[in-house]
């Protein structure tokens, strides 16, 4: 039985984040992704997602191996990837392939490095933008390369890569859903402190990562992703091994009416706490139709933040009191009053604030991790 153990929801090509190629694309290129993986097994397989794309996109070569220093593979481990059989594969436009199961030996926690190699022009690719993990391009086909030496660019977005898939032989996996928060924003870049990752090593058990940052419940984004409402199939649902789906979601759509600063919503649409209550409605039934376990989380205080107003304070109080008290979540976690400051509830506490008094910091993350793993 194959799990998914690593994920990352996929967004339309961008100029918004930088540095990413998303929009230029790749051309005789290698392109060399590191990824964390939250379940082991003997046997891995990985997903590559041309969602957004208008034509096919040829992947000529790639390759899979356990990571080492930066761009390097640890010898001995890296091993061809094939598709049907065969060392290249078109991805159709906005489709997705999923490549043969290959042997690699993979624990939880252990890292591990897939190579894509492009010998035609790909076009804009589809792409996650917030990684918080350096992402590697060289010129030609580095596939089979083990030191990484001809990888000369870096990022820290990931392309076409959307899923690791290791035969672990359970379905207990974790699925998180939401914005920047859930993506990681605020954690230290290359430390794997997302709650996300802390919660995988507390519980034991995988869990993925289904958040964009910026991403809203209710309205679809060019730079921020779909909706929630619309991309939770895709993003979690379709996923082999989730059992149990933590949602937390809505305060973007709450923010983004009260700030100017954000390019895709002029002005941006005034949501009610009832239209959020429909939003999380419409997730808990999709979550249960799949046979998952629901379990709702409180938005996170942040007054002082640029998201904060006096109509972003009555909403987010309503739909938390909602999301508290309604029963319709199989569980809750009340992030909100873990985190918050107890001189001012509506605000972060300062020990757990990133420093914009919206994103927790790591130590942030490690309290939502260990709220949510008493639920599991």
């Amino acid at each position: 039985m194959f799990t998914a153990s690593w994920t990352a929801s996929p967004q339309s090509p961008s100029e918004g984040f930088t540095p990413n190629w998303s929009r230029e694309g790749f051309w005789r290129q290698s392109l060399r992704q590191v990824v964390r993986l939250s379940a082991g097994g003997g046997r891995v397989r990985v997903r590559l997602s041309h969602a957004y794309g208008t034509s096919p996109v040829r992947v000529a070569g790639a390759s899979v191996g356990r990571t080492a220093v930066g761009a390097g593979v640890e010898p001995g481990s890296l091993t061809r990837l094939t598709f049907g059989g065969a060392g290249e594969v078109r991805i159709p436009p906005r489709g997705e392939i999923v490549s043969d199961d290959v042997p690699l030996a993979v624990a939880a926690g252990e890292s591990v490095t897939v190579t894509l190699y492009f010998d035609a022009t790909t076009g804009p690719a589809t792409f996650h933008a917030q990684a918080f993990t350096t992402g590697y391009r060289g010129e030609g086909d580095l596939s089979a390369d083990t030191g990484g030496e001809g990888f000369d660019a870096t990022t820290e977005s990931w392309y076409f890569l959307t899923a690791v898939e290791v035969d672990s032989g359970r379905a207990d996996a974790v699925a998180l859903f939401g914005d920047s928060i859930t993506d990681g924003f605020g954690s230290t870049p290359g430390a794997n402190r997302r709650w996300s990752d802390v919660l995988a090593a507390r519980t034991g058990r995988p869990v993925l990562n289904a958040g964009i940052g910026g991403n809203l419940l209710l309205n679809d984004s060019a730079w921020y992703g779909e909706r929630g409402v619309r991309r939770l199939r895709r993003d979690v649902l379709d996923r082999p091994g989730v059992d149990t789906l933590v949602v937390l979601l809505g305060l973007n759509d709450i923010g983004f009416s009260e700030t100017d600063e954000q390019p895709t919503y002029k002005p941006a649409p005034v949501v009610e706490a009832a239209e959020l209550i429909a939003g999380h409605r419409e997730l808990i039934r999709q979550g249960r139709a799949a046979g998952l376990r629901a379990i709702g989380a409180t938005l996170l205080p942040f007054g002082g933040s640029d998201h904060w107003g006096e109509h972003a304070a009555k909403v987010s109080h309503e739909l938390n009191e909602w999301i508290r008290c309604s029963g319709e979540y199989d569980a809750v976690v009340d992030l909100d009053r873990a985190l918050a400051d107890p001189a001012d509830p509506d605000r972060l506490h300062p020990s757990y604030d990133f420093g914009d008094h919206l994103h927790p910091n790591d130590a942030g993350y490690e309290v939502m991790a260990e709220v949510v793993s008493a639920h599991l």
